[in-house]
């Protein structure tokens, strides 16, 4: 584990599920993560790193600006994609390249991955056959962690979404962070043992 006194830092790449669109900077997910982190490491620091609308392209893209700004290396990095290509008719394979492209850069760096998995909605249920596995096998390939970004109940549900009926609501995000806390503890505990 990090040292607790300096902590660790954790990058989160995204699309407006890790921006936090329509919410509060406060009720975003990396900061809501930070919060749960910060009951066991107290100097943790999640960077909000989410653009909303992001593709896999767009944050393959604004990668290697965004890795070049940082003042620190993170200790991990939550890569949070793949929704808006769905919805976009982005193919599978192209896809899994931009994935495959943004864990190599962040290896390259030298930091590790923790992959959000995205299941697909089940208004776009035709789709799903096509991208079927396609998280886990990038993660394997990158020795990545993976964890569904949303916990089972939350993704769609009436109780928590905005009012567009997509976006998550910070009821939704809260329950998010809570699911994805103690992976990141773990993720950053195997970090630590590697070191």
């Amino acid at each position: 584990m990090p040292d607790p006194h300096t902590g660790p830092t954790i990058l989160a790449l995204g699309d407006s599920l890790t921006a936090g669109y329509g919410l509060l900077p406060d009720q975003a997910f990396p900061a809501q993560l930070e919060r749960r982190l910060r009951s066991t490491l107290p100097a943790a620091s999640v960077t909000n790193a989410g653009v909303s609308g992001d593709t896999t392209a767009d944050a393959l893209r604004r990668l290697p600006r965004l890795l070049s700004r940082l003042t620190r290396r993170p200790d991990l990095a939550i890569v949070e994609l793949g929704a808006n290509d769905l919805l976009r008719g982005v193919t599978p394979a192209r896809m899994r390249s931009n994935l495959d492209a943004i864990l190599a850069e962040l290896g390259r760096c030298g930091i590790p991955v923790l992959l959000a998995t995205f299941a697909v909605p089940p208004f776009l249920a035709p789709l799903a056959a096509a991208y079927e596995g396609l998280y886990a096998e990038v993660a394997r390939r990158h020795g990545a962690t993976v964890h569904p970004f949303f916990p089972p109940g939350v993704m769609g549900a009436p109780a928590f979404v905005l009012a567009d009926r997509l976006h998550p609501n910070a009821a939704a995000i809260e329950r998010v962070a809570d699911a994805f806390a103690p992976t990141v503890l773990s993720a950053l505990r195997s970090v630590a043992a590697a070191a």
